[in-house]
């Protein structure tokens, strides 16, 4: 069992068959997905963390490929959209669902999130946050929601960012298809 299934333990059986042996065996899922920015200072708030995360600051229409990669230190990511914008990140797993999180990291910023597992998806909630190691309170950065689904043997995704007295900044999420990755090499 790799280092997401001891992660979870016991709770492993509880997320979708096809989760699991995609963070078991990693895969690859592309699919189209669409970006939501409003207008006005939120929108520009958007963009600007947009920006930052390496996705597109056009809302509408656009592609997404992201390759999972399970590793020894955690679950590698690579998501790429419109076959131009890369962002990795790297999800290492602490301790147990019981008593840990996971540690991802994207750049300069750090999340501590934990898994909540509702209908055999995959929620995460973030616990705790730095920026360049500095431990930066959860409500002066925008609330993020982020799940991920099994929907007709596709994967349906949704990542948000909201903002007090702003509401929705950001968003974007689709159903992507799933294909085998066996070609991924850890490195």
């Amino acid at each position: 069992m790799n280092s997401t299934g001891k992660w979870f333990a016991e709770s492993y059986d509880e997320l979708n068959p096809l989760l699991q042996e995609l963070h078991m065996k990693g895969g690859q899922l592309t699919g189209p997905v669409c970006i939501k920015i409003p207008g006005g200072i939120a929108g520009l708030l958007g963009r600007r963390v947009a920006k930052k995360l390496g996705i597109p600051v056009t809302r509408g229409a656009h592609s997404l490929t992201v390759g999972i990669t399970p590793c020894e230190d955690g679950l590698h990511w690579d998501r790429c959209f419109d076959e131009q914008s890369d962002v990795k990140s790297v999800f290492k797993p602490v301790g147990t669902k019981s008593d840990g999180y996971w540690v991802e990291s994207t750049g300069a910023i750090q999340l501590h999130l934990t898994v909540d597992i509702k209908d055999g998806g995959w929620y995460w909630r973030c616990l705790q946050a730095r920026i360049n190691g500095i431990k930066i309170p959860l409500w002066l950065l925008p609330r993020t929601t982020a799940y991920k689904v099994i929907e007709h043997k596709s994967y349906r995704f949704y990542v948000g960012f909201s903002l007090p007295l702003f509401g929705d900044i950001l968003s974007y999420s689709g159903l992507l298809t799933m294909h085998a990755n066996n070609d991924r090499v850890c490195v």
